[in-house]
């Protein structure tokens, strides 16, 4: 018989939201979990988060003020993503990783028991045909969700999951709400605690690894009511997640990977035995997803040289060779759908994945060698606006590259050696327009001239979540805890 999922939810104010009640009694055990309950759990110690993110003042910007976000050993640093400046700068101990939230605005620190909220300080706020831009100094708030051993945060359709690999619980909540201590949170626990993952779609269906401490075995999709709808557990060693157009979710295994769409699972079977995939990059405009791809079962560390492209139309893969090695933090995708790879003879190698082919290799950093240890600093690579930053530990350099000409159109020296980076761009993501609105009254019907704000493209860049590390690396909780 298989274990129950245990589940408990706040109402959430979505048009697409239904409650999570009761359901078949072999999936879910549905349960109620009061506001103030909830308010507890989205804390880090229990405590009132509080009613700002921020105390510094707002400053109204012209237009986008996208930044970007990176840890390096005893802290994060905020930068300007255009002159590549640091804004500010953090102490903040032990092996802290960043996720974007979902909202523009801030970034996830998964560190010491718990996910803690970082504003980024730059946001909009749309306003009938226009937005208006703010920046304010960022911040490393009071706010946070409590788990065990923070790991994956996935951001989809306005929505963000976060996974508790120490306990199996999972929380969604509106990414817009990230910050507010009176938000409204779905909330699950797996029959056993594991390093997992959870995908929310637009119509409140959940995807849900599934497995234990010592083998991950599938997935679960569960409908907005909590209901088993489709389940796999072929999947051995389940490990990354990607979206790709019409809500087509790809979760790695290592033997291929699963296709979720509409409620079916379809199994990806890789050419090899072994055949691992457990770190993608997604592109929501297109049906391709990007991974890694190992074949050898024996490796400590396997330096692969070919990437997986699957096509979640047909659920079918294909490889393409490259010249280079890469890493885990090495695959982006462009605005384009076109899929990046970050090599390890220091060039950012562009893929059609249509085709599969590479089309052409820009030179970007020097060769370099990936560690044996995966916290180790490495180049990274993240995609933010039709940019690819990428940063160099060995010269503590971050470089910004036009995808589509192939320009280093910017490079800066780091004060310190950087490790993770991601962003915040500074626009009102995809998916959670609603919940950003002006107070009625703000600014009067009419009080612009016509014209005097151009209407700015939503930033749609990757969701980058690179799935961190390959299977024979568990995610460690930080061994010192934040004050």
């Amino acid at each position: 018989m298989r274990p129950t999922l245990t589940a408990s939810r706040t109402p959430r104010r979505l048009p697409r939201a239904v409650a999570l009640g009761a359901a078949l009694p072999l999936v879910l055990l549905a349960g109620c979990s009061s506001s103030d309950d909830s308010a507890d759990a989205s804390t880090g110690s229990g405590s009132e988060p509080t009613e700002t993110t921020t105390s510094a003042p707002a400053v109204e910007a012209a237009g986008l003020t996208p930044r970007l976000v990176l840890t390096y050993d005893g802290g994060i640093q905020v930068l300007d993503s255009t002159s590549l400046e640091t804004i500010d700068d953090f102490e903040l101990e032990g092996f802290n990783r960043i996720n974007p939230a979902g909202d523009g605005r801030h970034v996830l620190v998964s560190t010491a028991g718990k996910f803690q909220v970082l504003d980024a300080g730059t946001w909009a706020e749309p306003h009938g045909d226009h937005a208006h831009y703010y920046t304010s100094a960022p911040a490393l708030t009071d706010v946070s969700f409590a788990a065990e051993k923070p790991g994956h945060a996935v951001v989809h359709e306005g929505r963000t999951a976060l996974f508790d690999d120490g306990t199996g619980a999972v929380t969604v909540f509106d990414s817009a709400s990230v910050a507010d201590e009176a938000r409204e949170l779905r909330e699950l626990t797996t029959p056993s605690a594991h390093h997992g993952v959870a995908v929310e779609l637009s119509d409140g269906t959940l995807v849900v690894s599934e497995g234990t401490e010592d083998a991950r075995t599938g997935i679960r999709v569960l409908d907005a009511e909590g209901t088993e709808i489709a389940a796999n557990d072929q999947c051995p060693g389940v490990h990354g997640e990607a979206v790709a157009s019409d809500e087509a979710v790809v979760i790695g295994c290592e033997d291929g990977a699963l296709v979720t769409k509409d409620g079916v699972i379809s199994k990806v079977t890789s050419p090899d035995a072994y055949g691992r995939i457990g770190n993608q990059a997604g592109s929501e405009e297109s049906p391709f997803v990007l991974g890694d791809y190992k074949s050898d079962p024996e490796a400590d560390l396997e330096r692969p040289t070919r990437v997986s492209i699957i096509d979640t139309r047909d659920a079918s893969m294909k490889l393409v060779d490259l010249p280079a090695s890469y890493t885990f933090r090495s695959l982006g995708r462009g605005d384009a759908g076109e899929a990046l790879v970050l090599g390890t003879d220091g060039a950012l190698h562009v893929i059609d994945p249509e085709s599969g082919t590479v089309t052409r290799s820009i030179p970007v950093i020097d060769a370099w060698e990936e560690s044996e240890t995966w916290q180790d600093p490495r180049p990274t690579l993240y995609v933010q606006d039709g940019s690819a930053y990428i940063t160099d530990p060995a010269t503590s350099m971050i470089h910004a590259v036009d995808i589509e000409t192939g320009e280093i159109w910017n490079s800066v020296e780091l004060t310190v050696v950087p490790n993770e980076l991601t962003g915040a761009s500074g626009d009102v993501e995809h998916g959670a327009e609603a919940e950003h609105e002006h107070t009625d009254g703000e600014h009067a019907e009419g009080e612009h001239a016509e014209g005097e704000h151009a209407d700015e493209a939503t930033d749609e860049h990757d969701h980058e979540h690179s799935d961190e590390h390959s299977d024979e690396h568990s995610d460690e909780p930080t061994e010192t805890a934040t004050s």
